[in-house]
């Protein structure tokens, strides 16, 4: 019985992890890179023979867990793909979206290789096989164990993450010996708005856990909803526009029903606001037909009377040229993804209006390394936006609070429910400071922690006593957490070197800056030419 980290170990996107039992392969989550060369990193092989797995079980829909799943199947996979039925219907959502969007890419980038005599682009996958993979989907509830293949076992326990998200609790069994392993997934706060408490494990032999924000905490949700609704009522009477980038699953939502909230105080009632993301659209509707599933709060205020996805004056945004109309507005909140600006409609606002002093963006949610996102809260001041080189004057504003991922302090308690079973907790899905950070947390807590590398395989025992010995470290392909600051330094020279272009006149010994610079300019060369070999 082994277990294989295949993706997001050292970052927090592209998970995915391998099961063996006996002769069956059977992989967790398969998903997006996102960040810096994300279309890069995605056309990469497969660690592995996607005709060899058996079956896929998904953790929850989003993007960066089941995007490449598509691809796998375009490759050969024929096997069955478990998840909850939410993840089933929002799944299907997002892979549609992203195979327009791919095919939008490809046609765009064909038409300026054929200018430049280049060849043909093609996208990763068509919506072909989207189709043909939704046929392999098969949806499971929550709480009831179900027989994968011979010799594993699953059952989905509510992450409380986004809409139908998962904990994974698996048991392995070969021969006479038998193993649990826990997938934490992406886990939800202990005190959540959107979706219920992540429920409590509370014996395993491993947890692989997720580790986002694994080295800090964040507001509370009534310091968070403050916060929100105090920024809104200084900045909505400015009379500009405010952009806000959603993940169009979960946090579109919320944000939603947090300025249903704003309105019921008597604010925001006469301010327009803009859903743009067709996508988005059909998400809201699974939503609404599964709002049993909901947190507590949600369903108070469902009781009362009130939709908590409907404020007053807001406008759901489908075609093109609605989209576009929006750019001769002053006055409104446009909601659109993608919520780390690294693509969708959301980009094509940025450009058009964050120029304008006048206006406002708001992030509700983490912006991995490399996307457009985390160069705007990285304080750059000019970026190139769909192809075009645009000065940032619009004011920025961050509301981590409103985050559907546990904090450090949230998964130290999930964690802590483990404490009578002693498993060994495997820290995966965060950049390497915050896997580390957490990990150093579990240890001190008296747990077994590792920060696990891609491609490396853990040969899985109940022996607490064995384990560590039982590690099988293989060759990685990408030495992934190199590869995240590897982004992040580069974001920081291109940071530096515009602010060092803004103060340029300012420079009062110049002849002793030319050096500097000059050999700057050499080291990056030097480093440029080396890749390309």
């Amino acid at each position: 019985m082994r277990l294989k980290i295949l993706g997001a170990a050292g970052e927090v996107t592209g998970s995915n992890y391998m099961l063996e039992v006996g002769s069956k392969r059977v992989l967790i989550d398969c998903g997006f890179h996102q960040g810096r060369d994300e279309e890069a990193r995605n056309r990469e092989p497969f660690h592995f023979d996607p005709t060899s797995v058996d079956a896929v079980i998904l953790t929850h829909a989003h993007i960066d867990h089941t995007g490449r799943v598509p691809l796998l199947v375009k490759q050969g996979f024929k096997g069955r793909i478990l998840a909850t039925l939410p993840t089933v219907e929002l799944t299907e959502v997002l892979w549609r979206d992203s195979a327009r969007l791919m095919r939008e890419e490809a046609e765009w980038k064909t038409k300026k290789n054929f200018r430049k005599g280049l060849p043909e682009v093609f996208p990763l996958f068509e919506d072909e096989d989207v189709t043909t993979a939704l046929n392999f989907l098969s949806p499971a509830t929550y709480d009831d164990k179900v027989d994968v293949v011979p010799g594993l076992t699953v059952r989905f326990r509510d992450a409380g993450h986004i809409m139908g998200s998962s904990i994974l609790e698996i048991w392995l069994t070969e021969g006479e010996q038998s193993v649990k392993i826990v997938f934490s997934g992406d886990l939800g706060p202990q005190k959540t708005v959107m979706e219920r408490n992540p429920a409590a494990i509370t014996g395993a032999d491993y947890v692989v856990i997720e580790s986002t924000y694994g080295d800090r905490e964040h507001k509370t949700n009534e310091e968070s909803r403050e916060e929100f609704q105090s920024l809104m009522g200084e900045i909505l009477p400015g009379r500009g526009k405010v952009f806000i980038p959603t993940f169009v699953v979960d946090r579109a939502q919320r944000v939603m029903y947090e300025l249903m909230l704003l309105q019921d105080q008597g604010l925001a009632a006469d301010i327009p606001i803009y859903f743009d993301s067709p996508m988005g659209v059909k998400a809201t509707k699974i939503y609404e037909e599964h709002l049993d599933l909901c947190s507590s709060e949600i369903q108070e205020y469902r009781h009362s009377g009130k939709h908590p996805f409907s404020p007053d004056r807001l406008k759901y945004v489908s075609g093109v040229e609605e989209s576009q109309a929006i750019n001769d507005v002053d006055n409104g909140i446009v909601l659109a993804g993608s919520g780390m600006c690294n693509g969708g409609r959301i980009v094509h606002h940025l450009k058009h209006g964050i120029w304008n002093p006048e206006n406002h963006v708001v992030f509700v949610g983490y912006q991995a390394v490399g996307t457009l996102g985390r160069r705007l809260v990285d304080g750059q001041k000019k970026l190139r936006i769909a192809g075009e080189d645009v000065t940032v004057r619009a004011q920025l504003h961050t509301i981590n609070g409103f985050s559907a991922h546990a904090d450090r302090r949230d998964l130290m308690t999930w964690a802590d429910n483990f404490s009578k079973s002693a498993p060994t907790f495997l820290v995966t899905h965060g950049e390497p400071k915050a896997a580390n950070s957490l990990a150093g947390a579990l240890k001190e807590a008296g747990f077994q922690a590792i920060v696990p590398a891609v491609d490396q395989e853990f040969e899985l025992t109940s022996s607490e006593k064995e384990r560590v010995s039982r590690i099988i470290v293989s060759s990685p392909q990408r030495d992934v957490a190199s590869y995240v600051d590897l982004a992040r330094v580069l974001d920081e020279i291109s940071l530096s070197v515009n602010r060092l272009s803004d103060s340029a006149p300012k420079i009062t010994n110049v002849e002793q800056a030319l050096p500097l610079l000059k050999s700057a300019k050499i080291l990056l060369d030097t480093v440029t030419n080396q890749a390309k070999y």
